[in-house]
């Protein structure tokens, strides 16, 4: 593997010195690109490009030709664990996800194995070593996944929802068959992003995107305690560098100083929270990564300019920040208002690191 000529994202997640705020944006090889989008239509359906790893990783890369990032994030989706696990994933157009076999009872959770990341799921392993190749290192590659929480909500619903009440009634009716469920994700979960780091991801995130419609109870209960599990498995040394994990719970402001202490390297936060009260909350047991809002980039290039440098300010002096946005970057937005917002970081972050 070749050595890195950009790794101030890597030290930054591990609060090292750096001579600028690196940044990068979630969704960031995404359907906001054109260049994205010829790629999709190429490659037949979203799916299939996800399983094919040449084009995985001309879309992970397409980002990177556009805009001075300082890290790629592999392109896939966090279901492709559910679909390994033969729950028959399937795309609809205007609704999103569905399984063809949703998990409804014991028996369904009974049913279903524990993944070989380099059998049933090893078209991502192809695509991180084949980006890897293609990224030379240039910037690293950081891999994921949905955090078993979030995973397990689309097992059950069967899909997206908007009141959850499939699986909150399955964690309040048969806690034990929830349980039961996040241990055997948790447990894919850990082999799959082990899997990831061996073929080449250079740091690691867990997406909980659901973990904030719980209550402070279930979300320890359901969410972390399942979190912590896999944070415990991790691998977090390859290539003789270490590997940091970050963990992102959207919507999940109020429970920063619990998930600090899961001996994670960084935290995803949303633009809901504050990164000063951020930062005052994890007392510099992690980094921090975020968090604008991601609606910003409707506006001008003076305001997106003005907001950076709120955000930066918010953080303030010092490493251990990540600058991106507080959730994925919306599909309609101009890619040249993303420019803007890269550009802004580089330049404004560096009176923040003086002492790097």
């Amino acid at each position: 593997m070749s050595s890195l000529k950009n790794d101030r994202l890597l030290r930054a997640l591990l609060r090292e010195p750096v001579d600028m705020t690196p940044v990068w944006m979630m969704r960031q090889a995404g359907r906001y690109l054109p260049e994205y989008r010829a790629t999709r239509a190429k490659a037949g359906s979203f799916m299939d490009l996800c399983k094919n790893p040449e084009l995985a990783c001309e879309v992970t890369i397409q980002p990177l030709e556009r805009f001075p990032l300082d890290g790629a994030i592999l392109f896939s989706d966090i279901l492709t664990i559910p679909d390994a696990m033969g729950l028959g994933l399937y795309f609809t157009e205007g609704e999103g996800p569905k399984f063809e076999r949703p998990i409804r009872d014991a028996a369904a959770v009974k049913a279903i194995g524990i993944p070989d990341p380099e059998q049933e799921l090893g078209y991502v392993m192809d695509a991180v070593r084949t980006i890897r190749r293609e990224l030379d290192g240039r910037v690293p590659l950081i891999g994921f996944s949905g955090s078993p929480w979030t995973l397990a909500t689309y097992m059950v619903e069967d899909g997206s929802t908007k009141n959850f009440a499939r699986v909150k009634g399955m964690i309040f009716e048969q806690p034990e068959v929830m349980h039961e469920l996040l241990g055997k994700v948790a447990e894919s979960v850990i082999s799959y992003l082990n899997a990831q780091i061996a073929a080449g991801a250079q740091a690691a995130m867990i997406f909980d995107t659901w973990g904030g419609v719980l209550s402070p109870r279930e979300y320890k209960l359901f969410s972390l305690a399942y979190m912590q599990r896999i944070i415990n498995g991790l691998v977090r040394e390859n290539e003789g560098r270490k590997v940091p994990v970050i963990l992102f719970t959207k919507g999940g402001g109020q429970w920063l100083d619990r998930m600090a202490e899961t001996g994670c390297d960084a935290l995803g936060v949303d633009w809901t929270t504050d990164l000063a009260d951020a930062r005052i909350r994890v007392q510099g047991k992690v980094a921090l990564q975020g968090n604008l809002d991601p609606c910003v980039l409707y506006s001008s290039p003076e305001r997106i300019r003005d907001e950076v440098g709120r955000v930066l300010a918010s953080y303030g002096d010092g490493p251990g920040h990540v600058f991106n946005l507080g959730h994925g970057i919306h599909l309609d937005v101009d890619p040249d208002r993303a420019a803007v917002l890269v550009d802004a970081v580089h330049e404004q972050s560096v009176t923040y690191h003086k002492s790097a």
